[in-house]
């Protein structure tokens, strides 16, 4: 398990649906649509880049369902 401040695996997921075109806005993270809700994830360098992404879900209007951090094993795991 990383350091609670260092690089680590998140999951986020906020309704409505977002495309992959989105990938680029939020710095290359995996864009996934599930159901009525888009899931964020992908790995984050600090605490500050988890910050600044959740701002750039308010900024879009977003509304925020969860925030997990993933441990390692864990990354990956819900792919079909």
């Amino acid at each position: 398990m990383s350091a609670c401040g260092g690089p680590a695996q998140y999951e986020i997921r906020v309704a409505g649906v977002l495309d992959s075109r989105w990938a680029a806005w939020f710095g290359g993270l995996q864009i996934s649509g599930q159901g009525e809700e888009t899931v964020i994830c992908g790995q984050l360098a600090d605490q500050s880049a988890l910050h600044g992404l959740l701002t750039k879900v308010r900024d879009l209007g977003l509304c925020l369902i969860s925030v997990r951090r993933l441990d390692a094993g864990q990354a990956g795991d819900e792919a079909p």
